[in-house]
């Protein structure tokens, strides 16, 4: 006769459990990244235990989908991957989105400290620590079963509280596979308790801020992807409405009103600028997308500056800020109106007729070329047919990167609800497309029109097989004009490689959405372009667009040429 043990009978769990079961805890529910040695067990345990779990063909894009899955949630977005290369991969992404302050937490595999710290060629050794904590906005390793709740609880914390950002959390692959009791394991658990509490401005802040405004003639108010961040939707409508000041949205923002709002400055953007008096930032930076607040973008009146951010180092990082206002948008917006009162004055008459004119009058001159049918397809015709789309569904999520893809439909496409426009962000990176495009189907259960540059399709293009897997509701419209910029360029010397800039002529991307079992469509005018688009976000199905475009319509580097300096030595 045998006696059965304490231990024999103890209920156990392990690193996987207390893993997922941490993750979840905090309402964290979807991880997005690549299957491999040694994470590919967690993600099976963490889909058994009903999280959703999504596998990529390349971690930088499971990493953009990630990041922007934070953007649109404010929790943060979880990537998973491997050790070393896989991790090398995600870091690209978890870089950007602390750029971007976009809360994301990049989870990889490692080789044990032992032998990383001597140097003893493990596999896929690699100090992972180390390198991503200058990309990230903090860095944790875990070493033991008992510290993982903590653990992930500091992660999440970190990566939402104050400006949002990425963290990077390190985990051996020794640590989950570790053993401990089960009850002591989910006391060990903890569920983060307002992890991004919100900053009230000071009251002499605010009454600076107040004081500036009311000194301007010719205000303007600029709002930036921090504002759609923060989800104080009706409170900014409110500022705005009060104000009567017009207002710029930056490329994320648009929606946060209606790009057709009486007050946007949008298609008046460079005299909105240069004559403005006192301008209002909320949730946008000073940084180059804005020519960092001076130079001939900004004219030469004189400018006054109120910045909203709840950065303090933000303040003055580019030109001198008259009122800063420190504390989550929000509450900064939300004090300013209370602080504005019954009795606002609305900017003169004069003002706000002279941006209203402009926008009428850069309307009117757009239109015709918006409406043209060519073939092939220059970059107006084609936006033009996607713009009414867009407009006839509002609800739809707009994805979109390139260079003239990109810029062309920055200014062209109006976007009427808030968080419905997602780019390349900060850094301008290539290849956030289909990252972004997966987020965005899984986070909303909307539609997802992402309009790609050839070019900037092909960093990511293979994930169009992700699409498929999962039959997510993605319309890819890849505007193909045969290169980079323009299809034309040919090598000076007549040597038989094609010029650096130029891709192989005629391509048939609408075939790798076929070979996936979506749907392809070749397409060479505008009313195709709308027929097949309108098509696909009617079915819901995973189609692939590909939209010819003439070769000659493209411009060097987009709008942004000046960053691209030609050579200034000359041929003798």
């Amino acid at each position: 006769m045998t006696t059965e043990t304490a231990q024999d009978t103890q209920a156990l769990t392990d690193g996987f459990h207390l893993i997922i079961d941490s993750l979840k805890l905090n309402d964290i529910n979807t991880i997005y990244g690549v299957p491999g040695i040694p994470i590919t067990d967690l993600g099976r345990m963490a889909q058994a235990e009903g999280m959703r779990v999504l596998s990529f063909r390349h971690e930088q894009n499971a990493g953009f989908a990630a990041a922007i899955a934070g953007f649109l949630t404010k929790k943060p977005g979880v990537c998973l991957t491997v050790s070393a290369p896989g991790f090398l991969n995600g870091l690209t992404a978890l870089a950007h989105a602390t750029t971007n302050c976009f809360p994301m937490i990049l989870i990889s595999g490692s080789s044990e400290r032992e032998i990383v710290d001597l140097q003893q060629g493990d596999y896929e050794e690699m100090d992972q620590l180390a390198i991503a904590k200058p990309l990230c906005k903090a860095a944790y390793r875990i070493l033991h079963a008992e510290d993982i709740g903590i653990g992930i609880a500091r992660a999440i914390r970190a990566a939402v509280s104050g400006r949002p950002g990425g963290v990077y959390l390190d985990i051996p692959a020794k640590l989950i596979g570790q053993v401990m009791d089960a009850e002591a394991g989910a006391k060990s658990l903890v569920k983060v308790i307002d992890p991004a509490p919100v900053q009230i401005p000071g009251p002499d802040a605010v009454a600076r801020a107040i004081n500036v405004l009311k000194g301007a003639k010719r205000p303007l108010i600029i709002l930036g992807k921090g504002a759609a961040y923060a989800q104080a939707d009706e409170d900014i409508r409110t500022l705005v409405e009060k104000s009567g000041i017009p207002y710029l949205p930056m490329s994320m923002a648009k929606g946060l009103l209606p790009d057709n709002h009486p007050q946007s400055a949008g298609a008046a953007r460079s005299l909105a600028l240069k004559e403005s008096d006192v301008v209002v930032m909320i949730g946008a930076r000073l940084n180059w997308l804005l020519s960092h607040g001076k130079g001939k973008s900004w004219g030469t009146s004189p400018k006054k500056f109120i910045q909203i951010d709840i950065e303090p180092k933000e303040m003055d990082s580019n030109v001198e800020i008259a009122a800063p206002l420190v504390g989550d948008i929000g509450s900064c917006v939300s004090a300013l109106i209370d602080a504005m009162g019954d009795n606002w004055s609305a900017p003169s008459k004069e003002w706000t007729d002279a941006i209203k004119d402009k926008v009428e009058t850069n309307v009117a001159r757009m239109a015709p070329k918006l409406m043209n049918n060519n073939v092939p397809m220059d970059y107006h015709g084609a936006l033009g047919a996607l713009r009414t789309i867009i407009k006839e569904r509002p609800d739809a999520i707009l994805v979109n990167e390139g260079a003239n893809t990109l810029d062309f439909t920055r200014s062209i496409i109006d976007m009427y609800k808030p968080r419905k426009r997602l780019d390349v962000g900060t850094w301008g990176v290539m290849g956030i497309g289909m990252g972004q495009a997966i987020a965005a189907a899984v986070e909303t259960g909307h539609p997802v029109l992402a309009i790609e540059g050839d070019s900037a399709f092909g960093f990511s293009g293979m994930e169009v097989e992700t699409i498929c897997r999962y039959n997510l509701p993605i319309c890819v419209v890849v505007f193909n004009n045969n290169g980079i910029y323009r299809g034309t360029d040919v090598n000076p010397t007549g040597g038989a490689d094609v010029a650096p800039t130029v891709f192989v002529k005629g391509s048939r991307y609408d075939q790798m959405m076929a070979a996936f079992g979506g749907v392809g469509v070749n397409v060479t005018s505008p009313d195709e372009l709308a027929r097949a688009v309108n098509e696909a976000m009617d079915s819901g199905k995973p189609t692939l667009v590909n939209a010819v475009i003439d070769p000659e319509s493209g411009t060097e580097s987009g709008r942004i040429g000046n960053l691209n300096p030609q050579s200034v030595v000359s041929k003798k």
